[in-house]
């Protein structure tokens, strides 16, 4: 009986556990939220998926172009590249910081 009883908590634990380790600080959740709102458009914001935009690259593969990081600067004074039918919008710092956790965590 105790054997049954442990593993149907480890089993229980075992599947938690991919989904606890996914689980984003709140930066990050803000910049999911971020890009979700003004992203998700054109682009596959998400770990799978192709975008919805064939000329727009999903976000997880952002990080092979170039370091995340550096879109700071252009997510804070407004982003005017990209895609050809990207619209220009600009991101607060705080905003813009948030975007970025966010897609570092694609980075994964």
């Amino acid at each position: 009986m105790r054997i049954a009883t442990t593993l149907r908590i480890l089993t229980v634990l075992l599947i938690a556990w991919p989904a606890a380790a996914r689980a984003l600080d709140p930066s990050a959740q803000r910049g999911e939220t971020i890009a979700r709102t003004n992203c998700a458009r054109c682009h596959a914001i998400g770990r799978v998926g192709a975008s919805p935009l064939a000329d727009a690259p999903p976000f997880r593969e952002l990080h092979r172009r170039y370091p995340v990081t550096d879109l700071a600067e252009a997510l804070a004074e407004g982003i005017t590249t990209g895609h050809p039918t990207m619209p220009e919008f600009r991101l607060d710092p705080d905003q813009a910081q948030a975007l970025i956790s966010y897609l570092q965590t694609l980075e994964r």
